[in-house]
């Protein structure tokens, strides 16, 4: 059996409010708990039309609020914009909260637009490469019971991201490329792959992080995929238009709007066409729901994985509730019954 859970970007389309997305999204958890997933996390994405999922740490204290079962993550907290005290606190707050039921899911990209991050960073330089190593390191030892050990005028400070933690959140660390597999190998830290990014490299980054991995214990990863569910391939491949759109724009440099309805998106003039067109989708899994798991096993398979996190990718029609995408929520009943339950 394959263990199944959601990465949520809380996607607002036309016409809908920031509230509405954030109900509609409530709404996805809420049955990603009644269908036996094992993990709900949302991501940290800046100044974004289409994006409401800016602030991981509140949107987990929301969601954990909601649900009962599901362990509930950032995925990630772009650590480069936020001091490692900070992301420490807020995460053993919501462990003393929650015990059990919190993941701490870190990312080095800066999940926005360079302007943004400059603002995001208080007009700091990017010193990532450089940092981001020790940045991961001060976050582990600040929610660990002995804190962190901090030289100031030749005195020893102890820092503490709470005073009496009964557990500490786990941290994942989360990449697209080599570098933060090999980090988290050396690190000893579990590991996921952005396989919805592009579907490029993800065999060989699971394999650098496995074959490099220090421990202590046994490497642990899964991957991220993109997921349209319909009853039936035609419908599926209508569902996955607004985000195909979206992305399409992005990637050839238009500026990012709410999302379509799948009716609008079915209307506009593609931003791509042909082979590229083709090649943004082709790593994605559309179809109906028997014919998803399949293919969702298949990637369990492929990559050694014993769980795969989908991005329930698909769009709401111009008839559905502005706080509802009830695509989405089919999508979850529909896979969780299968392969989760």
């Amino acid at each position: 059996m394959v263990k199944m859970s959601i990465l949520d970007l809380i996607p607002v389309r036309e016409g809908q409010t920031t509230g509405q997305a954030l109900s509609a999204s409530i709404g996805l958890a809420k049955a990603a708990d009644q269908c036996g997933f094992t993990r709900y996390w949302v991501a940290e994405h800046h100044n974004a039309a289409a994006v409401a999922s800016t602030n991981p740490a509140v949107l987990i204290a929301l969601f954990a609020s909601r649900t009962e079962n599901l362990r509930i993550g950032s995925g990630g907290v772009m650590l480069p914009n936020h001091a490692p005290l900070a992301v420490a606190e807020q995460f053993a707050l919501l462990e003393a909260a929650f015990p059990g039921r919190i993941d701490l899911g870190i990312g080095r990209a800066p999940g926005t637009d360079p302007v943004t991050s400059w603002a995001l960073r208080s007009g700091r330089g990017d010193e990532t490469l450089r940092e981001f190593p020790s940045w991961v390191e001060q976050v582990i030892a600040l929610l660990d019971d002995g804190g962190l050990g901090v030289q100031v005028g030749g005195r020893t400070f102890e820092l503490h991201a709470t005073p009496q933690a009964a557990s500490a959140p786990p941290v994942w660390l989360l990449g697209s490329s080599d570098y933060s597999a090999r980090l988290a190998a050396q690190m000893g830290l579990p590991y996921v792959f952005a396989h919805h990014f592009s579907g490029q490299g993800t065999a060989a980054a699971l394999g650098l992080y496995r074959d490099s991995f220090a421990g202590p214990g046994e490497p642990r990863t899964f991957l991220t995929v993109n997921v349209s569910v319909g009853h039936s391939m035609d419908e599926a491949r209508e569902l996955a238009l607004p985000y195909q759109v979206s992305m399409a724009r992005l990637r050839s440099g238009q500026p990012m709007t709410p999302l379509l309805s799948v009716e609008q998106a079915s209307a506009a003039e593609p931003p791509l066409s042909g082979p590229v067109w083709d090649q943004l989708i082709e790593p994605w899994l559309i179809g109906d729901p028997d014919q998803v798991a399949g293919q969702i096993e298949e990637l369990a398979s492929q990559f050694d994985v014993d769980e795969v996190m989908i991005h329930p990718i698909a769009g709401a029609r111009d008839t559905d509730p502005l706080d509802q995408v009830p695509a989405r929520e089919f999508a979850v009943r529909e896979l969780g019954e299968r392969l989760a339950g």
